[in-house]
């Protein structure tokens, strides 16, 4: 059974969160400049078979795409291109970046490690991959 792999896309910074081979549990993975996003997932895919990949979608209050939409939806392109092979699934993204930040308060980072996007964008594909899975 291959990994599941979530991705925060971002347009600086793609956050990325994988699950356990036996996909139970989500965990942070890394951070990533987000042109350097494909070739990092075909050298992980190399090493370690992806079962999915999900991608948070963002969207608004009111269910109607944002500005960031459409680069997301030419990732998924992209995705289903270089991974025809790799189910491609998109999951709501809202209020993920809100519920990362609450997680690292309530687990005691400090307030500096909270100011860090790039731990903001690993928490945040941690979020999209927990809940994903609940939704299995």
């Amino acid at each position: 059974m291959g990994r599941i792999l979530a991705i925060d896309y971002g347009h600086k910074r793609v956050g990325l969160a994988v699950t356990d081979p036996l996909q139970l549990i989500a965990t942070p993975l890394d951070t990533v400049h987000s042109q350097d996003l494909l070739a990092y997932l075909k050298a992980y895919h190399l090493r370690e078979p992806l079962a999915a990949l999900v991608i948070g979608m963002p969207k608004n209050l009111n269910n109607e795409a944002t500005d960031s939409t459409p680069a997301v939806v030419g990732v998924v392109r992209r995705l289903r291109k270089e991974f025809p092979e790799v189910p491609v699934h998109e999951i709501d993204e809202r209020f993920t970046s809100r519920m990362a930040h609450a997680a690292m308060l309530a687990g005691g980072l400090s307030k500096k490690d909270r100011r860090d996007k790039a731990t903001v964008d690993r928490v945040s594909a941690t979020i999209i991959l927990q809940s994903f899975l609940e939704s299995r």
